[in-house]
């Protein structure tokens, strides 16, 4: 497992970030974008090390059969 120091520390990663707010942050804007670049960036590594932090961003592999009771059709 990788730590957030080693995520941070990869050249421009956090500057890259913060310079290029997503169009939601920029409607609202920011008072220090490079302390949310950082927030944002060490909980997207948390998520991406552990799939379980994030359960409803997870992709299920499911059937249809596996998803809804079928409705019988009418006598």
């Amino acid at each position: 497992m990788s730590t957030d120091a080693e995520h941070t520390e990869q050249p421009g990663r956090v500057e890259t970030r913060a310079e290029y707010l997503l169009p939601e942050e920029r409607i609202v804007g920011s008072d220090d974008p490079h302390a949310q670049a950082e927030a944002v960036l060490a909980e997207s590594d948390l998520r991406e090390e552990d799939q379980n932090l994030a359960p409803d961003t997870v992709l299920e592999q499911r059937s249809s059969d596996e998803t809804v009771t079928p409705i019988e059709p009418p006598d």
